[in-house]
């Protein structure tokens, strides 16, 4: 993520994904029969995490399960926001790969509503997993989640040390520090303002440590409602004094701007996972030991949060289904140390055994960040850390959390408050229309 993810539901209905599926079975039907089907010794697998570290432990995953089994494995890799068009265009025609990467969680249920996947249940139930990572569809297990890219806050400590600051306790504090570091060509911090994915997962911490709730267990709408108004009428007009304290430009800001400003020295703070250390590493190292790290703080200082986010494989139900999950079941045991290796700090495993696994330990990032590593297995075992995001809302994940994300309907809000003044309570007001218009549509 930081990596994921713009276009994540682009333009495939499930009722047209459906339909696609189910014109590619026609064709199978018809004769054209994907070549697959005679390939009985090989894998296609469809990885979006296209970086050199993580691409070459997949290849050499491949050519170690060839060498003892005799099947093939084809590894095509691709950037994160390409791989759901990729996935998607395979199976139309006719030619799906046989193991993908999914980004989102409401694209394993659509995939799963259309009968495309496999259920993974014997490979979960080898592990205990951390969490709101699973996410089952009716009981069963259809993706194995390979890292979680929680969003948590960055901090310089030798600006905090001059100032006489401390970590923020709550909103105010925060607020008051973002100020103190703002002076000539340094701004307290930055969170992206536009409309992408970017912002829902940068910016909406603040509004998860005020217990908002977007959705009731009945999917029903209830941000504006008597207890959730005041929660994030709050949090928008705390982003509305903060906006002074960030870099022109916000509504344009990505993931790469928070990895840009923040190495540069143009912000005190940044929003991130653990990507941005391994970015400092290697580019910035001096700024390594100057760098602390923090939760999202509520308004009033009794709860903190950070925005959810994660990562998963599933297996399609191709001819070579049950090669697929020989395969997974030997990758995982195998060669998923190295692979959470390839971005040792970024990869959060989501399976709980990884943590006290002696080989992952003995990786240097890991060991020399003990203190990040520690914090970031405690947002998986402190029950008073929220972890939250848009698409999660609701009493179970599926296809109407990537309805309300695709709305904007929080970024919207975010804009109406800081970019065009609205009152706050009109801003939530505004939102809640949106999220239940993408809910009824």
């Amino acid at each position: 993520m930081p990596k994921k993810m713009k276009g994540l539901f682009p333009s495939v209905s499930r009722r047209s994904f459906v339909k696609m599926g189910a014109a590619a079975g026609g064709m199978a039907f018809a004769g054209y029969a994907p070549a697959v089907v005679g390939q009985t010794k090989e894998l296609r697998f469809l990885n979006s995490e296209p970086s050199k570290g993580s691409v070459t432990v997949l290849n050499q995953a491949a050519a170690a399960y060839e060498s003892e089994t005799g099947v093939k494995v084809l590894i095509d890799s691709v950037g994160p926001g390409e791989a759901w068009q990729k996935l998607q265009a395979s199976i139309a025609a006719g030619q799906s790969y046989d193991v993908s990467s999914v980004l989102f969680s409401a694209h394993v249920s659509l995939l799963a509503d259309a009968g495309q996947l496999v259920g993974l249940n014997d490979l979960i139930a080898k592990h205990e997993w951390g969490p709101r990572i699973l996410f089952p569809v009716e009981g069963n297990n259809y993706w194995y989640p390979f890292d979680y890219n929680l969003n948590w806050m960055f901090y310089r400590k030798d600006l905090y040390a001059e100032k006489g600051l401390k970590v923020p306790e709550n909103q105010a504090e925060m607020l008051a520090n973002c100020q103190a570091l703002t002076e000539d060509n340094r701004f307290g911090t930055m969170h992206p303002l536009g409309s992408n994915s970017a912002t829902q997962w940068m910016s909406l911490g603040y509004m998860w440590a005020n217990q908002v709730s977007l959705l009731d267990d009945q999917f029903s709408v209830i941000v504006d409602d008597a207890t959730n108004k005041p929660r994030m009428a709050a949090y928008l007009d705390f982003m509305k004094d903060l906006a002074p304290s960030m870099p022109p430009g916000m509504t344009q800001a990505s993931f790469a701007e928070a990895l840009a400003q923040y190495s540069s020295g143009q912000v005190a703070h940044a929003p991130y996972a653990g990507r941005l250390m391994e970015y400092l590493e290697d580019r910035v190292p001096e700024l390594v030991e100057n760098t602390g790290f923090f939760t999202y703080p509520s308004a009033a200082g009794d709860s903190r949060a950070v925005n959810h986010g994660y990562d998963g494989w599933v297996v399609l139900d191709t001819p070579m289904a049950e090669e697929s999950l020989k395969f997974m079941d030997w990758f995982t045991s195998n060669y998923y140390v190295d692979f959470l290796h390839s971005a040792p700090l970024h990869f959060q495993p989501p399976r709980l055994d990884i943590y006290e696994d002696a080989r992952w330990r003995d990786h240097p990032m890991i060991q020399k960040h003990a203190d990040l590593v520690a914090f970031m297995r405690n947002l998986l075992e402190d029950d008073s850390i929220l972890i939250r995001s848009v698409d999660t809302q609701g009493p179970t994940v599926d296809v109407r959390g990537g309805a309300i994300f695709e709305s904007m309907a929080v970024p919207e809000a975010l804009q109406n408050r800081i970019l065009r003044d609205m009152p706050a309570g009109e801003c939530v007001d505004a939102c809640a229309e949106s999220l239940r218009e993408a809910l009824a549509r």
